[in-house]
């Protein structure tokens, strides 16, 4: 998830890239640049960092020119580096592109321009746009970038400029926002509205698989095959605060609908249904690694934990080696039994959690083999780790994390497969069956966001209470982990999770009438113990909130208000019964008063021990 902006009209537009980038810093911010054109040059000037590094870098000496395209990155291929930086370009530096997305089979193209005569610089993807488009270039710059996304693979969001053509920007897009900015003799381009709306409140939002041809004073739009589209032009109506949130009151709420392109940016590329294999990145177990691996530790703090303990689950059903999870910040203090014949998996958003990083350290001078999950290109843990699963969920902004989860189970899934797969404990059958269902997850978590108004008025009725409880079994269980700690954390109320077969140990003495549980049953194989639990706290007069699989009508008869979910495998389920927890907490935060965006006492990143 990056941000990217362009300006063509008669204003220096340098500073106009540079604020509205300020404007789309949110979307990453491990490097940035600029590229202007002016006397038959393109000048650019990018640096790894925030944008303020790009300024001081500058020191007021702004390239000159009224034609330009900016970015800010959140990286995905390549680390954060002056060199990996936006805009890049070709080998002659005429054609210059920005970029937001992930080209899939960049390294295809790569090679075979490589055998052409091309020379990259840099590790990046998006390399490859600039290079794939200058072999098609005789000429006209529109014929070259459509013959050129005729062979990309993947999702992008494109700004591009050619120094032989410098009335024109051309942008493009698939699966990845992009907007075209209308002005008064002069346009522009960004990925998301905030960076125009300080120029104009009328922009046209592309479509999957549009293009736009923007000069001063003129916007065509086309479809990749050239045909014109006709768009009508969409007012934005919202101030520069709430643009930024893309219309949503807090970025908690924005983050938590994020989810399901976050799932399948995750997903993408990395489900080979033609082979029945994961391709998973640089990791490279192999079948003889796997074989040596006697024990499995996961290890991560917080929500990453929580990930972790579904991922015990889920590799142990697949793969039949026992799995421990351990919270970080205990791990290195309690001597843990690793050697050469474990394989440590390493869970931090960030990926610069510090107890997690200790532990990472702890387990490598123990000759684990350690496998990090991280949402950060260029973060201590990925650098550190020797092999990298990354979650493309782009940056989160709210301290309470939403997206990461969720696309951190994303991963484990598809770890635990791969490890399976090679290991043959699963048949092939039943990996393609979950391959698909994996598929489908992203489509069912946006079903899952159309109750969010039945969920707000639960969340409503029941925000004022100081205690509240979760319940569940099996994967159910470690999911109302997560669900209770969203509560907490942002609503401060009061809410703990218990294995709902442990409710006759002492749990049930702290029900007390009206007192809202919310009670997960997905797991068939728990199905009807969970509903016996459930039945044990309505009889001592508890509110019982359950979630539930569609058709379930059983569970009617005992709870006293039911949020559906899409049905899926049970095995898949925690991907799914997370977002109304999370829709739940934020509400009743909302109803509280609360701060949900920053929460007391609690910080994004735990860089301390």
């Amino acid at each position: 998830m990056c941000g990217i902006v362009g300006y063509i009209g008669d204003k220096p537009a340098a500073l106009i890239l540079l604020e509205g980038l300020k404007r789309l810093e949110y979307r990453g911010y491990d490097s940035a640049g600029i590229a202007v054109y002016n006397n038959n040059m393109i000048k650019i000037e990018k640096t790894k960092g925030k944008l303020a590094d790009l300024e001081n870098k500058l020191e007021g000496r702004y390239p000159e020119g009224s034609l330009g395209i900016g970015h800010t990155r959140w990286a995905t291929h390549g680390k954060p580096s002056d060199i990996n930086a936006h805009p890049h370009t070709d080998c002659t530096h005429d054609i210059v592109v920005v970029h937001n997305g992930i080209i899939e089979n960049y390294q295809q193209i790569k090679e075979w321009l490589q055998k052409q005569g091309h020379k990259f610089e840099t590790e990046t993807d998006t390399e490859t746009v600039p290079h794939l488009i200058e072999h098609f270039y005789n000429g006209d710059l529109l014929e070259a970038v459509k013959k050129a996304l005729k062979k990309i693979e993947g999702s992008f969001a494109l700004g591009i400029i050619s120094k032989n053509e410098p009335d024109k920007i051309i942008a493009a897009r698939k699966d990845s926002p992009l907007i075209v900015g209308i002005g008064d003799g002069e346009n522009y381009i960004a990925s998301d509205i905030p960076a125009v709306l300080e120029y104009t409140k009328k922009v046209y939002i592309l479509e999957d698989d549009q293009m736009a041809v923007v000069k001063k004073d003129e916007i065509k739009l086309i479809n990749f095959d050239g045909e014109e589209v006709d768009k009508e032009i969409f007012e934005v109506k919202w101030d520069a605060v709430a643009a930024e949130k893309g219309g949503y009151p807090h970025f908690m709420i924005k983050e938590i609908n994020e989810q399901p392109k976050a799932l399948k940016d995750t997903m993408t590329g990395r489900l080979n249904f033609d082979d029945v294999e994961i391709k998973l990145d640089d990791i490279k177990l192999t079948p003889e690694d796997i074989s040596d691996i006697q024990k499995i530790f996961i290890v991560a703090c917080g929500t990453a934990y929580h990930a972790g303990i579904v991922g015990k689950n889920v590799i142990e059903k697949l793969t039949k080696v026992p799995v421990e999870v351990d919270i970080a910040s205990e791990y290195r203090y309690r001597d843990p039994m690793v050697d050469d014949k474990t394989l440590v998996i390493i869970i931090s958003q960030s990926g610069e959690t510090a107890d997690t990083l200790a532990a990472l350290r702890e387990s490598k001078k123990r000759g684990a083999r350690i496998i990090a999950i991280t949402n950060v290109v260029g973060s201590s843990v990925s650098r550190e780790a020797e092999e990298v699963l990354y979650t493309w969920a782009g940056p989160e902004i709210a301290v309470a994390s939403t997206k990461a989860y969720s696309t951190q189970l994303a991963a484990l899934y598809m770890l635990g497969l791969d490890l399976a797969i090679k290991k043959q404990t699963i048949s092939k059958e039943y990996a393609l069956e979950i391959m698909q269902e994996l598929k489908q997850l992203p489509e069912k978590a946006e079903h899952c966001l159309k109750n969010a108004d039945t969920v707000k008025e639960l969340a409503y009725k029941y925000a004022e209470w100081e205690d509240a409880f979760f319940i569940g079994r099996g994967l159910d269980y470690a999911v109302a982990l997560e669900g209770a700690l969203k509560l907490k954390e942002i609503s401060y109320i009061h809410a703990e999770a218990y294995p709902a077969g442990e409710l006759k140990h002492g749990t049930l003495a702290l029900i007390v009438d009206g007192v809202p549980v919310i009670a997960l049953a997905t797991q068939k194989s728990l199905y009807e113990k969970t509903l016996s639990n459930i039945k044990e706290v309505k009889a001592r007069e508890a509110s019982v909130i359950a979630v539930a699989f569609e058709g379930d009508n059983e569970i009617t008869k005992s709870v006293d208000h039911v949020i559906y979910i899409p049905k899926t495998l049970p095995f898949l389920a925690p991907v799914l019964t997370v977002i109304p927890l999370q829709l739940f907490a934020y509400h009743a935060a909302v109803a509280r008063g609360c701060d949900v965006d920053k929460p007391r006492n609690l910080a994004k990143s735990v860089t301390v021990e």
